[in-house]
């Protein structure tokens, strides 16, 4: 959620009003670790808001319905940090 926040440069009081919410339900929900807790219909008006806004948010494993370019956070797993051992042209280790 923050991240479409951040997307459409609104905080969480404009998301609350886009969504019909109040402040503190977007607040619990963007508090929630992993999945998000709330209650179905408090998701469907933040995704339909979200939506309305021109922002599409893709769940884990699902192919984005959108075009372009687009973000998404990968699964951990046991890598070198960030720009070690790769060039930045072709992104190959050396």
């Amino acid at each position: 959620m923050r991240a479409g926040r951040a997307l459409l440069g609104i905080d969480q009081r404009e998301l609350a009003r886009l969504a019909g919410l109040s402040l503190p339900t977007i607040q619990r929900m963007e508090t929630s670790q992993g999945v998000v807790r709330a209650v179905v219909d408090s998701l469907e008006k933040v995704v339909q808001a979200f939506s309305r806004a021109g922002v599409e948010l893709v769940g884990e494993g699902a192919p984005s319905q959108g075009q372009g370019r687009g973000v998404r956070l990968m699964e951990r797993r046991q890598t070198q940090p960030v720009g070690a051992g790769a060039d930045a042209a072709g992104g190959r280790s050396s």
